[in-house]
């Protein structure tokens, strides 16, 4: 056979982008490590972009800004990370966005299973024919328990007029809309009703918020917490995002004053 190509004494097994200190190369790099200390940026250089550089890691593309503050990775969505906060910019901007939208749905319209006196709201958008809508519904009393209110909105992932949005108009139309969607979660049939409802706006809206998969949880600030998610866990991140945002709210405080 043909001979294989001599290897190159010059390409090391393992590339590492070596930049001199205090470089907006080096910059990017440091950038990169605090996300992630593990983690080999390859090469660094210049970006097309104004005022970044662009690295390349584990075979994706990360533009940070030259003072290596931000970090661009349009990989996982173009989520925009900024390294002195550890805060998704990208995340807070459409929680921003979703929450002008949720406001739009009247308070009458969600079903609500709530606690006498909730540490924690969340706005579910829910299905009753999905697995996971009902699983979380059959723990409706532990969320209830862990001091959670779940108000829920109508998500028929089959798409408007199909058997499936049928069902949900049956039970936001039903006299006791909190019997008919526990009912329909635990057997899949609901009695067939027909009024005025808001299941088509809740559709839409769902679909403007980025809802990729039913059910899915949102923080009332509008941050996407996940698919299903057990009670206690849920509990432990609304906490930890409670006290976050006390912790920020105090530093903005002391730096206003």
């Amino acid at each position: 056979g043909a001979d294989a190509a001599p290897r190159s004494s010059a390409t090391p097994a393992t590339l590492a982008a070596k930049p001199a200190a205090g470089t907006a190369d080096a910059r990017a790099v440091d950038a990169i490590k605090q996300l992630n200390p593990r983690i080999e940026v390859e090469s660094v250089g210049a970006a097309p972009l104004p005022g970044f550089r662009e690295a390349i890691v584990g075979g994706q593309v990360v533009y940070v800004s030259d003072d290596g503050r931000y970090l661009f990775l349009p990989g996982s969505g173009g989520a925009l990370i900024d390294s002195r906060t550890d805060r998704n910019l990208t995340e807070v901007a459409l929680a921003g966005m979703r929450t002008k939208l949720l406001e739009t749905i009247p308070a009458s319209e969600r079903i609500v299973f709530a606690p006498p006196n909730p540490r924690h709201t969340v706005t579910v958008f829910t299905d009753v024919e999905c697995g996971y809508c009902r699983k979380l519904h059959s723990e409706i009393a532990q969320y209830n328990a862990q001091g959670i209110a779940v108000e829920y909105l109508a998500f028929p992932r089959m798409g408007i007029g199909s058997e499936d949005f049928e069902k949900m108009v049956s039970v936001w139309c039903a006299d006791d809309r909190k019997q008919a969607l526990t009912d329909a979660k635990a057997s899949g049939k609901v009695q067939e009703r027909d009024c005025k409802n808001t299941v088509t706006m809740q559709y839409n809206i769902g679909q403007r918020v980025g809802l990729t998969g039913t059910p899915m949880i949102l923080s009332e600030d509008g941050i996407q917490l996940g698919g299903y998610v057990p009670p206690q866990a849920l509990r432990e991140t609304l906490d930890r995002m409670a006290a976050e945002k006390a912790a920020a709210g105090a530093d903005t405080g002391a730096a206003g004053g």
